[in-house]
Formats: C-alpha cells, structure tokens, sequence
C-alpha cells in the first residue's frame, strides 16, 4: 500500500507542475508577443509481475501480462507557437509578424536573441531598439531629419525627410527556425537558439514561407484565457482525485493497525 503513496504522490507533483505552467500562460495574457506553454506527461517505469506472453503451462501462455505503473512525471514543456492576435496601434515604430519568424536582437554580450515582440524604439541617436535598449539587427539608424517612418511588408524601411524627398535606410530580416518549439526562452520576451531548435535562417518577409511585417501593429499573447481556465479546472480535480488516493490508502493503513 505504501506505494499506492508513492504513485499518488507523483500524481500531485505532476498537477503542480502544471498549475504552475497554466498560472503563467495567464500571467502573460497581456504580454507581447507571448507564446503559452503546454505541459507533457509521461507514465514513470512499470513493475512487471509476470509478461505477457508467458508460459501458465506447458502448452498455454498468458494472452496478457500483470504490471504495475509507479506514476506520472512532467515530460516538458513546449512552447505553442500559434498565431496571435493583431493589434492596431498606429505608432509608425510597433511591428507585428503576421507568419512565421522572429526578429533578430543584438544582446549586450554580442550574441543573438530572438522575439516577436515588435513594440520598439528610437534612441537619441536614432537607432532603433527595444523596450529594454537592445539593438534591433541589422542596425537601423532612423536620421534625424527624418519627418516619417515607413516599413513595408518586405521589411523595406524607408524615411520621408522635413523639406521633401524619401530615402531607404535598410531592411528587416526575420529569422525562421525548423524546431520554434526548441527555442529557450530566457524572459525579456526573448528566446535563444539551442540545438533543437536548429540554426536560423534568415529571409526577407514574406517571402519562402516567412510572415509579413505589419507597420502600426503588434501580435498579442496567443493565450486564450477560456481555454486556460477549464485547464486550470481540470487540473484542480486531477490533484484532488490523487490527494483522495493517499487519503484513501491511509484509512486503510489505519484500519490494519487498528484491526490487526
């Protein structure tokens, strides 16, 4: 009976942990750009009391074995790369991807990170970056006798100039990845490749399967808060239904040592 503990006990654990990826997808409802997490499950190692298959006699085996599950654990957790919504904001520097691809960041310590997070910014200097102050790659330099900014769906960027005239300044790449799912999120709405997402290829927006850009928007969290709810819903039943099963088991503990 003891392990009838265990194998609940496992079952509690499992739900937390899933608790705890449900509360954050809700937690992130209103983050741009956000992906939610899903957890996975997957039954633990089995006791095998006899195979199937086996010989009950010298001419007969048994059509089915006897084992005995030990419980559940949290696989992992995958990030669920759908689309979001997209919201209209009108400022000339916000930028959703309506498709597949990331924008490329240049981090403090000269490597690459990756977003959807389009909401970004001018420097006194005119570059462009992020909430945070970290560079959008390729650099862009908006001039300062610029009147306008217009970013096209191909990720032209171009500038209209006080006094008349246009001018490019360059274009946006987005970043597309075999395995999104591979990517490790590391907070700042930012994810960095690992070796299952695989090596990023960079294409123009919009073109080979890569989205296009969207000037005066940005993609909201992909979390449907309905859906995350009835989750959350089953998930409580779940970890009542394994907290009933130690209680269960320990009456009948009690009983014996009361009885025997």
């Amino acid at each position: 009976m003891d392990a009838s503990m265990w194998v609940a006990k496992t079952g509690l654990d499992a739900q937390q942990t899933r608790m705890s990826v449900i509360s954050n997808n809700l937690a992130n409802v209103n983050t741009t750009g956000f992906k939610r997490d899903r957890a996975t499950f997957e039954d633990l190692l089995y006791q095998t009391v006899r195979r199937a298959g086996g010989q009950t006699t010298a001419n007969t085996q048994a059509p089915t074995g006897l084992m005995l599950g030990t419980g559940t654990r949290i696989l992992s957790t995958e990030k669920i790369h759908a689309q979001g919504n997209l919201i209209q904001t009108q400022n000339a520097l916000d930028l959703a991807i309506n498709g597949e691809g990331f924008f490329q960041i240049l981090q403090p310590d000269g490597t690459l990170a990756y977003t959807r997070d389009g909401s970004f910014n001018m420097t006194a200097n005119g570059e462009v970056v992020t909430s945070m102050g970290l560079l959008l790659q390729p650099a862009l330099v908006i001039p300062a006798n610029a009147s306008s900014v217009t970013v096209g769906n191909d990720g032209t960027v171009s500038v209209s100039l006080f006094g008349g005239g246009e001018q490019a300044i360059g274009n946006i790449q987005v970043a597309r990845f075999v395995n999104a799912g591979g990517l490790e999120p590391i907070g700042q709405n930012l994810y960095e490749e690992t070796a299952g997402s695989g090596a990023p290829v960079l294409l123009q927006p919009g073109i080979d399967a890569a989205g296009q850009l969207m000037q005066g928007a940005l993609e909201a969290s992909n979390v449907n808060v309905v859906e995350e709810m009835v989750n959350m819903i089953e998930t409580q039943r779940a970890y009542e239904v394994n907290s009933k099963a130690i209680s269960s088991v320990d009456g009948m503990l009690r009983f014996i040592n009361n009885n025997l």
